[in-house]
């Protein structure tokens, strides 16, 4: 549970995405959070308290003279003892109240006189958003160091389409998350690359393996969270992007290298995590090749370019790293891989011990040597690397010896 122990205090505004703070305040549970809801009146008149109190176990407070503070000081109480203060859905009413210092309710007041971060998750019409009042008042908002959540576009409960939608439960949770993590990695510009590629033999079949993607779309979440601007070039797989992550989804190894190589001068950091086919078919069939008389067609192979041996190469490029998956005899592999591809780090593991799996067991080479990581779950391996990669990185890493 990444929320475990963490004393947070949702704040919800009166609008019609308010139904979805009840599912964040569960899902926020289930990350170990402790949630304290406080509603503005305006809320009550979409979902009720009974229910927030019921998802959240707590007493929800509505009012800033309530009864349960005996120093009549909800307001400060609440606040201090937070963590994080979020505000979801953050209508356009509060957000303006909270950019120009206004605290007329105990949710503004609590706002002004609180001591940790505070983020807010704007849900309004699309019109409302494009407002320019609305836009200075979230420039200044910006300006005043408050995090701001989406909005989404979409389909609105108006039935309008536009910018301004709530961000979904589970897309929140995942920013409060990041909101913990240290920014290690802020300003920084990572480029990645994940899962199987698809090498076309004719209309239906193809060349690929069986890379699920869940290490490399663990570390694209891990390296958001910590701060950095992550771009993911992602072959075939069927997990959803993480937040904050901009996906680009190819199924080539020819497509993968060109949509790395566009991109490829303008990143600091490069991970190369795909499994990417050796070989591609010379000539694809138009059509599905059918069962033959003389016995199965003759496929030619060409060898695919190396994308990670391309981006070492840049002058001043990126700092490069790689993954090795092997069968057996790891560490002369990796090493060996680590040296020819001329890279500072790879990240290598026997196929046996987690490939497509949920956890692995990572053993890290760099110059220093070997560093073995413990099995873990693949998101706690991602954490671990990326500390790993920002402490190299910091000490000017030396590339291999050629």
């Amino acid at each position: 549970m990444e929320l475990n122990g963490k004393r947070i205090v949702l704040g919800v505004t009166g609008g019609i995405a308010a139904y979805k703070a009840a599912e964040l305040v569960r899902l926020l549970g289930k990350q170990g959070a402790e949630v304290q809801v406080a509603m503005t009146a305006a809320a009550t008149h979409f979902v009720g308290a009974t229910t927030f109190q019921a998802l959240s176990g707590r007493p929800v407070y509505l009012d800033q003279w309530d009864a349960r503070m005996p120093n009549a000081m909800a307001h400060i109480d609440l606040s201090r003892q937070a963590d994080l203060v979020l505000i979801a859905p953050a209508s356009a009413d509060f957000m303006a109240r909270i950019a120009n210092g206004m605290a007329d309710d105990l949710l503004s007041t609590m706002v002004l006189a609180r001591d940790c971060p505070l983020l807010l998750a704007p849900a309004m019409n699309r019109q409302m958003w494009e407002n320019p009042a609305t836009q200075r008042n979230v420039a200044r908002l910006r300006d005043d160091g408050i995090g701001l959540l989406g909005p989404a576009s979409g389909e609105q409960a108006c039935g309008e389409v536009g910018a301004g939608r709530m961000l979904e439960p589970e897309e929140i949770v995942e920013a409060v998350i990041a909101a913990f993590v240290p920014k290690s990695l802020r300003g920084q510009s990572v480029l990645m690359t994940a899962g199987p590629t698809f090498e076309a033999i004719d209309a239906v079949r193809g060349i690929t393996n069986l890379s699920s993607g869940k290490m490399g779309y663990a570390l694209a979440r891990a390296a958001q969270q910590a701060g950095a601007q992550v771009t993911l070039i992602s072959g075939p797989v069927g997990i959803s992007a993480p937040y904050g992550v901009d996906r680009i989804q190819v199924r080539s190894a020819l497509e993968m290298h060109a949509a790395v190589m566009a991109r490829a001068a303008a990143a600091d950091i490069f991970i190369g995590v795909a499994a990417v086919a050796d070989y591609r078919v010379a000539e694809i069939a138009e059509h599905k090749l059918k069962k033959d008389v003389d016995g199965p067609p003759t496929i030619e192979l060409v060898e695919n370019p190396d994308i990670l041996a391309a981006v070492a190469a840049l002058a001043d490029g990126p700092f490069c790293v790689g993954f090795a998956a092997e069968s057996q005899h790891l560490e002369a592999y990796a090493q060996a891989k680590r040296k020819k591809k001329n890279i500072p780090l790879i990240v290598a593991n026997l196929i046996q011990e987690g490939f497509g799996g949920d956890s692995n067991r990572l053993v890290l080479f760099d110059e220093q040597g070997m560093h073995p990581l413990a099995p873990a779950s693949k998101a706690q391996l991602a954490t671990q690397l990326i500390h790993h990669i920002v402490t190299l990185k910091g000490q000017g890493a030396c590339i291999a010896s050629t």
